[in-house]
C-alpha cells in the first residue's frame, strides 16, 4: 500500500481555514453569538495551533519542491 503525500498547496489551503476557523470562534463567542464553553474554547485553540503546523510544513514543502 502506498501512500501519497498532499499536495503542498492544499496542505496550506488546510492551515489556513483551520487558523480563520481558530479566530471566528473566539469572535462568536466574543459578541455572544456562541456560548462560552471549555470544549468550544479548546477547540478554537486546537485550530489555531494545527492550523499553524499544517501552513508551515505546507509551505516548507513547497519551497523545497520548487527550489532551484
Amino acid at each position: 500500500m502506498t501512500s501519497k503525500a498532499l499536495d503542498p498547496r492544499i496542505m496550506m489551503a488546510i492551515g489556513v481555514f483551520l487558523m480563520l476557523v481558530g479566530i471566528a470562534l473566539p469572535l462568536l463567542i466574543l459578541i455572544k453569538v456562541l456560548e462560552s464553553t471549555y470544549f468550544l474554547n479548546f477547540f478554537s485553540y486546537i485550530c489555531q495551533i494545527l492550523g499553524l503546523v499544517i501552513a508551515m510544513l505546507g509551505l516548507v514543502t513547497y519551497t523545497r519542491l520548487h527550489k532551484k
